[in-house]
């Protein structure tokens, strides 16, 4: 009798969760509640069966709860590899699903590229954000001030290839059980993380172009905002592998939660090199280069 309650398959089956369902609620009052902090920014209103939504409360109250959602679901997670559920076919699909969402992750960058594609190769047919008139036949559109690609642009993409290089030194670190050099590599990658952040964060605030206004003001933002964006949450990811890896939960053979944050890392550097010779090389040619 004992036998047959004995596991004798491969697969890890879930105790029942309420994450899932907690995180959908949470998603869709994040949703209604960046309309209503749009509406409310606009000094608009957004009635929802008679009540007034236009505020930002809701927009945080939904992301507080998607963010105690990440934290909880994933750290359930990080507790069954620990206690063995993570078997050779569990692990295997893991990856699998991490491979699936950064897959996803490019189709949503592809949308970006799209748009601005569209703009740049098709400037006759564009039109600007408040004024319905072509763009003089040309892209960037007459009377925009471009980045100079060769100044802060260039010095990020040093600092992210860096940071994939440091990040790659961590993982070879890891597999060959040096402990100390997995630390560094990791501190190293966190730093360059968060130089890169506050060098976009500096680049925007300088900006000769704004979000309102042209076309390429909002393609621009829009495509490289979402990336320094990625790179937060990324940065935010190593620091937890950084913090797991002091306290000894990764080992040579099992380390899955520092080999997704690795591909997603080199997922944010990839990204990065087609903004950097797409938008800011490509499509900035020809155009008067803004001098700081």
């Amino acid at each position: 009798m004992a036998d047959a309650h004995v596991k004798k398959h491969d697969y890890h089956i879930i105790d029942p969760s309420p994450w899932p369902f907690i995180g959908s609620l949470g998603a869709m009052i994040m949703l209604f509640g960046a309309v209503g902090l749009m509406r409310w920014h606009g000094g608009l209103e957004f009635d929802v069966f008679g009540l007034n939504l236009a505020t930002p409360w809701l927009f945080l109250l939904g992301l507080a709860i998607v963010l105690y959602v990440m934290f909880a679901w994933w750290s359930d997670t990080v507790k069954e590899g620990q206690e063995g559920a993570h078997t050779p076919v569990v692990s295997m699909h893991l990856r699998y699903g991490m491979i699936m969402f950064i897959a996803s992750e490019v189709m949503f960058f592809v949308a970006w590229f799209w748009a601005f594609f569209d703009a740049s190769l098709f400037p006759n047919e564009a039109v600007q954000a408040e004024r319905v008139q072509v763009l003089g036949g040309q892209w960037p559109p007459v009377g925009i001030e471009v980045l100079d690609p060769l100044h802060l642009p260039l010095f990020n993409t040093i600092t992210l290839l860096l940071s994939g290089t440091t990040v790659t030194w961590a993982h070879h670190a890891l597999l060959h059980n040096d402990r100390k050099s997995l630390k560094i590599g990791l501190a190293l990658t966190i730093v360059l993380g968060i130089i890169f952040s506050y060098v976009q964060y500096f680049e925007y605030a300088h900006a000769p172009f704004a979000f309102s206004g042209s076309i390429y003001g909002s393609t621009f933002f829009m495509a490289t905002g979402f990336h320094g964006f990625h790179v937060m949450i990324g940065t935010i990811f190593l620091i937890v592998c950084l913090v797991r890896a002091s306290l000894g939960q990764f080992t040579p053979q099992k380390h899955f939660g520092f080999e997704a944050a690795a591909w997603y890392w080199h997922f944010v550097d990839v990204v990065w090199l087609f903004l950097f010779f797409c938008i800011y090389v490509w499509g900035g040619w020809g155009a008067p280069v803004f001098e700081a």
